[in-house]
């Protein structure tokens, strides 16, 4: 017997996430008090994981069209025409809150999530990348973390059968209480036979595909449109449990279904379930819908219709199939050993209407659930951000043994091997991957054709945090820049919102200045911003995390044989630095490092340039010129030059030598935009020069290849003599020390 539903009242509704103000305008909608059931509805199609109630006003200035565009955000998720009939479709999303309560499962089903964003669309998923931030690994507790999150991400991937082929992860104090796990997937389908979460038709059957619907993940999309408080591991029954296994059939089993043509539209139960599709499908095709929850799938007894349709339970899609070729559904779905039911039907609308063992439970308009408040709320700089800003970093000290200095950079967690967690996943399932993880981007074949996508994810939350317009622009350009330095041209952007709460001023403001920033950088590399995702709320007891906006960048190979990688590949050649001398100490790593200082001023953006920059390294690629192309990020060109010494399958030395002018500290270590380190055959040197000369960008030989140790060289003084043998050992065990 189902319970009686507890009487609605305001505290009732604010306890669901909703405002007084909220709550009076469902009134209002409704024209009458609604019930537990339709409060259940409301609650969550309304919190700021779906509705976006604070971000919508700022997404709305990304650029969002291109000619390559066939899907922008609104769907699923995005995607870009490569050609040769053939489209990319991608996607990042965050899973931040349930991954802090419950790292394994947490990180887990935010794979399976994602994963299921891209098939619903008639994709198949072929690469994953995850962008992670973590407190001081050294912590006990953030070990464990760490431990749970990594170990989901590889136990979801590995039996689904989808490599990780790239992504990265950053440590800061801010994130302790707070962890981010923002997972990207990308996938490829004919450009003709993409699929959209439509409910069109009216008469239309609705189907419930895939698992069985259980009590776990209800109120996850309201977990996560809230802070965190003391008491945060209470709430580990709102995260979701995954299963792999059933996943991979029901990705078979949609794609087997797509292709009868029995299927007009489809949709992931993701957030809010069965509440969200049953909402949005019909909201963006203009009908309505009428479902029975009586004939939903179980695997608990007794479950309400509030528990049925709020359920985040995993594996599961909502199908509108066409009129008259049920049985054909039903028959593919039951060779893969999957519930197909029907459970309603596409209706005229306006209204989504719910029964439950013939009872209507929840009559609610289409457009009330699916249009939410939009909140402009004012915004401001933070007041501390004027005395950060106005540190000086070359008034601290400089350090007394540079080559010391770069030993400890490169075995700072940040900058250190990432194989501890990368060796954990399947890379090359699939056989589609032709740079594995460990370069500046991943790139993998489109098999039957010559061509290849390189794939990159980045952001830097201490950049941002100094200045959000300028970060997050960079934090676009890092991105595009690494899929440049694999010789891929950038197609589209997906990205990642994750902030503190929006209901502060100075967040809100962070958030408004980044996409701001976001959108310059995107117009300037006209890079279309075709989906993605907003994480508020990233905060516990008043701590939020550093703004971090993670920024996805595709980009495409004409050949695939034409790849570029990070590391120097012999001795002899010569190495050029790419791009402007501008660089700064202000949000840098080694400030952070040697200083435990966030602040200063970042180096000047200049998109124009940064565009340039970025075309010279692809023509480099493209005539077969480089040997090798790195981008200069986090630890500057010292630790890019490092990383181009010891990443490789051998290890090649460097001499180098840089102009003097700027301090030491600032010239090796200075991090800036638009600069890439490219090594050239000696012997083709001219070829080279002529085509930068034809790029019209700032660049300079700084040096050549060879020998076993990396020589830097400031003016006239070797500043920095090193072994490579020992950059590489406090490379590689740098980060897997605290792990081990």
């Amino acid at each position: 017997m189902t319970p009686a539903e507890p009487k609605v009242t305001l505290d009732l509704a604010r306890s669901l996430g909703l405002t007084a103000e909220e709550y009076d305008r469902i009134i209002q909608q409704l024209r009458r008090e609604p019930s537990y059931t339709e409060l259940g509805l409301f609650s969550a199609l309304w919190s700021e994981h779906c509705a976006y109630k604070h971000s919508r006003v700022f997404l709305r200035r990304l650029p969002q069209s291109g000619r390559h565009v066939l899907q922008g955000p609104g769907e699923n998720a995005g995607a870009i025409d490569i050609g040769d009939g053939w489209a990319v479709v991608f996607k990042v999303e965050s899973h931040n809150h349930p991954s802090f309560i419950e790292p394994f499962q947490g990180a887990a089903t935010g794979v399976g999530g994602i994963l299921r964003d891209i098939f619903t669309m008639g994709a198949r998923p072929i690469a994953i990348l995850d962008s992670l931030r973590f407190g001081d690994p050294a912590d006990p507790r953030v070990r464990r973390l760490i431990d749970g999150v990594v170990s989901g991400i590889s136990w979801y991937g590995n039996c689904f059968g989808c490599p990780t082929v790239g992504g990265e992860i950053a440590f800061a104090p801010e994130y302790t209480g707070n962890p981010l796990v923002n997972v990207m997937c990308v996938g490829l389908v004919r450009a003709d036979r993409i699929f959209r979460a439509r409910a069109e038709g009216v008469g239309n059957p609705v189907f419930y595909v895939g698992n069985k619907t259980g009590r776990d993940g209800i109120h996850g999309a309201t977990m996560a449109s809230a802070t965190f408080d003391e008491r945060a591991e209470e709430r580990r029954p709102t995260v979701q449990v995954g299963d792999p296994f059933t996943e991979k059939l029901l990705l078979e089993a949609c794609l087997e279904a797509m292709a009868t043509g029995a299927v007009v539209g489809i949709q992931d139960m993701g957030a809010a379930g069965l509440a969200c599709c049953t909402s949005e499908m019909p909201a963006r095709s203009g009908t309505g819908m009428s479902v029975e929850l009586s004939a939903v799938p179980q695997r608990e007894e007794g479950m309400t219709p509030y528990e049925l349709l709020l359920s985040e339970s995993q594996e599961r899609m909502l199908l509108v199939g066409a009129r008259g070729r049920e049985d054909e559904l039903r028959r593919v779905f039951a060779h893969w050993e999957l519930d197909a039911v029907q459970i309603g039907e596409v209706t005229a609308g306006p209204d989504l209407i719910v029964r439950h063992r013939g009872d209507q439970v929840a009559p609610v308009p289409v457009a009330a659930l699916a249009e939410a408040p939009l909140y402009e709320k004012p915004y401001a700089p933070p007041d501390w951000l004027a005395e950060r800003r106005a540190l000086d970093p070359l008034a601290l000290p400089e350090p007394a043994d540079y080559g010391a200095a770069l030993i400890e950079l490169m075995g700072s967690p940040a900058l250190a091997s990432k194989e501890w967690a990368f060796r954990q996943y399947d890379q090359q399932v699939g056989i589609n991957t032709l740079v594995l993880p460990g370069s500046d981007a991943s790139v993998l074949r489109v098999k039957g054709t010559r061509r290849a996508i390189a794939v990159a994810i980045d952001g830097n939350g201490r950049q941002v945090l100094l200045d959000p317009r300028a970060g997050a622009a960079m934090a676009v350009c890092e991105a595009a820049r690494n899929v440049s330095c694999a010789g891929g041209r950038p197609l589209g952007v997906t990205d990642c919102l994750n902030f503190g709460s929006p209901e502060r001023p100075e967040i809100l403001w962070q958030l408004a200045e980044a996409v701001e920033g976001i959108g310059q950088a995107c117009r300037a590399l006209d890079l279309p911003v075709v989906g993605g995702n907003v994480s508020l709320y990233n905060e516990t007891l008043g701590q939020a995390i550093l703004p971090t906006p993670i920024v996805g960048v595709v980009g495409l190979l004409d050949e695939a044989a034409g790849l570029s990688t990070q590391w120097f590949k012999a001795a002899g050649h010569r190495v050029a630095l790419l791009g402007p001398d501008a660089v700064s100490l202000g949000g840098s790593e080694y400030l952070w490092l040697r200083h435990r200082q966030v602040g200063g001023r970042l180096a000047p953006l200049d998109l124009e340039v940064e565009r340039r920059v970025q075309a010279a390294a692809r023509a480099a690629i493209g005539a077969g010129l480089a040997t090798a192309t790195h981008d200069c990020s986090e630890g500057g060109l010292a630790a890019a030059l490092a990383e181009a010494c010891v990443t490789g399958k051998v290890r090649v030395g460097c001499e180098v030598t840089l102009p003097a002018g700027a301090r030491r500290d600032q010239v090796l270590f200075g991090e800036g935009p638009s600069r890439i380190v490219v090594s050239v055959e000696a012997e083709r040197a001219r070829e080279f020069e002529a085509l930068m000369a034809e790029s019209a960008i700032p660049w300079r030989w700084v040096g050549t290849t060879g020998g076993d140790r990396l020589r830097l060289q400031v003016g006239t003084e070797t500043v920095v003599s090193v072994e490579l043998g020992q950059i590489e050992h406090a490379w590689r065990n740098g980060f897997e020390r605290h792990m081990a």
